[in-house]
């Protein structure tokens, strides 16, 4: 796939929908109290690329057809994730996301957490309003994943001992879940089979498992100016990911000395150093081939659908997650 094809590209089988999915999240965090929607207005401005609501969408689609259900369900899958924005900007004191002041930078911490737990509820609230609890229960024990994988984040802050079995494992849970659970829902309320539900959900595990790692080497290779949001944030919180491990993996005593004194210090400068120090090995390169192998695994769950031009989206939408600089 072409590396300029963007996601309104991919989402041309579900354009529609996804408008729809828009009026549906706007209406329901409408507040009557006006301050409040003008921070839920800036909220607004972190959709991007609306992944995740056209995972959903192309996956019912792919599967049967798109319904009301569908239409709910992908809004809520996307206030879950920017409930998780707004909190991660918190703990990750970032100061920029899609190139406009964080909601922490304008109103401080305890008005970003507030207004996260505010998208959260109104998740659930918009959930409830479906016929079964099954969809509601899905997306609370996803969440519930989500919030583990960033608790066990934390945990390992400063563990410059961190494996790769770990590190995956956390972002397994703080990103894949999510991923893969837009998919299972836009599968199985399109009533496709067990099988074709299980496959789904795997592609949509897989694909964001390769986010992640594409979205780590962002942060330590990017610039804000491609990226949108702060850059080295990682660095600073003293986060292992994948192309550090490696390095840590391979290099001598004295060299993992090295890049442990770096992240532990408070030097403004040590995303810059860290990259001096990889920039002789092939750990970037490594850790971009890992997330590579997982957009491969989740074409591999694709051949269980009949062929359609939401398959081949999907297929795109995974390819697109490796080419990304934002």
């Amino acid at each position: 796939m072409p590396p300029m094809e963007t996601m309104v590209d991919l989402a041309t089988p579900v354009s529609q929908s996804l408008a729809q999915v828009i009026d549906v999240f706007d209406a329901e965090i409408r507040s009557e109290l006006l301050f409040v929607n003008r921070l839920t207005d800036q909220v607004r401005r972190y959709r991007g690329k609306l992944l995740r609501p056209n995972l959903l969408l192309l996956a019912g689609e792919s599967s049967g057809r798109i319904t009301h259900d569908h239409i709910v369900l992908a809004a809520v899958v996307e206030m879950v994730h920017m409930a998780t924005l707004v909190h991660d900007d918190v703990l990750d004191e970032a100061d920029v996301r899609r190139r406009n002041p964080t909601i922490n930078r304008l109103i401080g911490n305890e008005g970003a957490v507030l207004l996260g737990d505010f998208l959260i509820s109104h998740a659930y609230h918009l959930c409830s309003s479906l016929g079964s609890t099954w969809a509601s229960r899905r997306v609370a024990a996803v969440t519930n994943i989500v919030c583990e994988g960033e608790l066990l984040q934390i945990e390992n802050r400063g563990n410059f001992n961190l494996t790769e079995a770990e590190y995956l494992d956390i972002i397994r849970r703080k990103t894949a879940a999510l991923t893969g659970l837009c998919c299972e829902l836009g599968a199985a309320v399109s009533k496709a089979s067990v099988d074709a539900v299980e496959h789904l959900s795997a592609y949509g595990s897989d694909l964001g498992m390769a986010f992640q790692i594409v979205d780590d080497l962002l942060d330590l290779t990017g610039t804000e100016s491609e990226t949108g949001k702060s850059v080295g944030r990682d660095a600073d919180r003293g986060k292992m990911t994948l192309p550090l491990i490696r390095f840590m993996e391979r290099a001598a005593p004295s060299e993992r000395k090295r890049l442990i004194d770096v992240l532990s210090s408070a030097d403004p400068r040590k995303n810059g150093q860290i990259r001096e120090m990889l920039a002789d090995s092939d750990c970037t390169a490594q850790a971009l081939e890992a997330a590579r192998g997982f957009i491969a695994s989740a074409i591999e769950h694709l051949t269980v659908l009949n062929d359609s031009n939401a398959k081949s989206k999907l297929i795109a939408a995974a390819e697109f997650v490796l080419h990304r600089r934002a």
